[in-house]
């Protein structure tokens, strides 16, 4: 099985393998995974860090394919399901982003895991290996189902048609905004606005400013050879975290009294910064809970069911893979609650403490609220463009431009 970055993710997939290997007598191995690709056509995952490092060694990762939006007659008409993978940075978006909105019986969810070739995402816990709601053996087969000439690597999280066993979105920087946004007349009344109309390029402007500083932090680190990226990479990384520290201590949340789209961008980062990726990375110029109103703010959203559903931590009791035992694995937290336990200083920089979630406004229509979503630079064709670190946004990051704006009626 090849190794990933992700890694409380790949020791959970393994240990599914070996299991799934004693129930049915036999194993799932690359001849067998050569056997299902041959029988549908399935191509080899490509690896990052092998098609996606610059001259410089730097990582520049490949641009989404499947960006065109989800309308609503779509929403409608088909049923839909994400894929997606609980150790990895953008996966668990989505899923947080559905049960806030009230969408789970609407949009499924499935946690893939890899397969023990070169074909990457699969099924192998699995009956017969394939995914029981569409019968593929890969995730890249939807890619290919959508596209017979796509050759990039099939990423988690897809949004999959499933009536049309087609990748209907693999758009991480955009694809909570379509959830949100497509599929608003098929949330309950009383739905959150995670996504105001009225303030989407001041969230669009702050989300595309997270992906390279805090979201690609880790990947930017972890996949380089090169010490110079690796130094500039970490410096940016915690420079941006500083910014953060100074906006979360004027503001609850990271544009105001209440949650957006863009808390769940940052939450999944930082919160796996602090339970996994440090130890995986390299050195690092501090913990995640060093930087007090980060750490105060992890926890707080911690509290909410949507976000510790899908917050991937480790476990006691995982698979011993030799004398010396990971750092995870040998400390792992019996009584996560009480790691993140919080006291009521976050509330207090709220002048609505004991409401998370901003309401629609009164008298806004479904279609008033499906608008066009911008398209991300980050999905810009040209890797140079994708390759430029260098993204401003139009107010400095440690100010929030919308603060005392986000109101409920």
């Amino acid at each position: 099985m090849a190794g990933n970055s992700c890694s409380i993710d790949f020791r959970k997939a393994k240990e599914k393998n070996i299991e799934n290997e004693k129930k049915y007598n036999f194993t799932y191995d690359e001849n067998l995974a050569e056997y299902f690709a041959a029988s549908v056509g399935a191509k080899p995952r490509g690896r990052e860090v092998e098609s996606e490092l610059d001259e410089r060694g730097a990582f520049v990762r490949q641009a989404n394919y499947f960006i065109e939006p989800i309308i609503k007659e779509q929403a409608e008409k088909y049923k839909y399901r994400v894929y997606w993978s609980p150790g990895c940075n953008w996966s668990n978006r989505p899923v947080i982003a559905k049960e806030i909105l009230g969408l789970d019986d609407v949009i499924t969810d499935y946690q893939v895991s890899h397969t023990p070739s070169k074909y990457g995402w699969g099924f192998p816990e699995e009956k017969d290996f394939k995914d029981p709601v569409t019968g593929v053996y890969f995730l890249s087969q939807f890619y290919l189902n959508a596209d017979k000439d796509y050759t990039g690597r099939a990423t988690t999280p897809t949004l999959v048609n499933t009536d049309l066993k087609v990748a209907a979105n693999n758009d991480y920087h955009r694809l909570t905004n379509h959830i949100e946004v497509a599929f608003r007349g098929l949330q309950p009344k009383d739905a959150p606005d995670l996504y105001p109309v009225k303030y989407r390029k001041e969230i669009d402007e702050l989300n595309d400013w997270l992906f390279p500083h805090v979201n690609n932090g880790h990947y930017r680190q972890a996949f380089t050879s090169n010490p110079e990226v690796y130094e500039e990479s970490q410096r940016d990384f915690h420079l941006a975290l500083e910014k953060l520290d100074k906006r979360l201590s004027e503001n609850r949340f990271l544009l105001g009294d209440y949650i957006t789209d863009s808390d769940i961008r940052a939450y999944v980062s930082l919160v796996k910064w602090e339970t996994d990726f440090y130890v995986n990375v390299g050195p690092q110029i501090k913990r995640i809970r060093e930087y007090k109103n980060i750490w105060g703010y992890i926890k707080d959203l911690y509290q909410i069911p949507a976000f510790k559903n899908h917050t991937n931590l480790p476990k006691e009791g995982n698979l011993n893979f030799g004398v010396f035992n990971r750092f995870l694995d040998r400390l792992a937290k019996s009584n996560w609650d009480e790691f993140f336990k919080v006291d009521d200083s976050r509330k207090k920089l709220s002048s609505d403490p004991e409401n998370v979630y901003l309401k629609h406004p009164e008298g806004e229509t479904v279609e008033d609220y499906i608008k066009p979503i911008s398209v991300s630079k980050w999905n810009n064709k040209d890797p140079k463009v994708r390759g430029d670190w260098d993204f401003k946004l139009s107010t400095d990051p440690s100010i929030n431009p919308l603060k005392g704006l986000l109101k409920n009626n």
